[in-house]
Formats: C-alpha cells, sequence, structure tokens
C-alpha cells in the first residue's frame, strides 16, 4: 500500500495533557469550565489541562494528550477528518479546531498573519 505524501504545511505548537491536579498560575475559562497552565512557560509548548464538571469539551480532549499544530489554512485541514471542536476564536487573532487522528485528539490553530505570533 502507497500513502499519498500531503503537503500542507503544519508547525508543532504545543502539547496538551489532561490533569486532575490543581497547578501553580493555572487560568480559568468561564463557559468551557477548564483551567490550563504551563504553556507560556514551557521551553517545549506543554500545556496542563484541568477540567470542571460539566464541562463541554469532548470527552476524548478531557482524557487524552493532544498534539497542536500551527496551519496556514485549517478550513482544508478540517476537509474530510472527523471534527469534535468546530472551528472557534478563544482570543483574538486566533481559530482553532480539534479533529481525531488515528483514535487521538489533535488541535489545530491558525493565527492571523496581520497580528504578531502568540500563544494560545
Amino acid at each position: 500500500m502507497r500513502l499519498e505524501a500531503r503537503v500542507e504545511v503544519r508547525r508543532y505548537h504545543h502539547m496538551g495533557i489532561p490533569t486532575d491536579e490543581p497547578r501553580e498560575g493555572e487560568t480559568f475559562h468561564p463557559g468551557l469550565e477548564f483551567y490550563n497552565s504551563g504553556l507560556d512557560e514551557s521551553e517545549y509548548g506543554i500545556e496542563w489541562m484541568r477540567f470542571e464538571p460539566g464541562c463541554p469539551i469532548p470527552e476524548l480532549v478531557r482524557k487524552v494528550a493532544h498534539v497542536a499544530f500551527e496551519v496556514d489554512d485549517i478550513a482544508s485541514e478540517l476537509v474530510g477528518r472527523e471534527v469534535i471542536i468546530e472551528p472557534n476564536s478563544p482570543s483574538e487573532g486566533v481559530t482553532v479546531a480539534f479533529i481525531v487522528e488515528n483514535g487521538a485528539p489533535v488541535e489545530l490553530l491558525q493565527f492571523n498573519k496581520s497580528a504578531p505570533p502568540r500563544k494560545v
């Protein structure tokens, strides 16, 4: 079986790791009912995520670590994929979505090129 090479440009952005333990410097996200921490301080893009009961985020993201990639065209990346979190804008200048790849969650981020790059 021959696999076709994909030509999309994806750049590693971070890895999100679910945890049940509160961590120093957590930021709470009302409405999504979760905390995140560590991303701004991590040289390798490690983000810790802690979820409150009633969190609307899919169980797969709450239970399984995810890898996140920066992409140039999030819409084209979603074609033919199992989308578990539809594109949304958690902060100005960025659009994110989650897909399932080989049973694992993958986060895709598209940054507005006119805005300076920043961590989410």
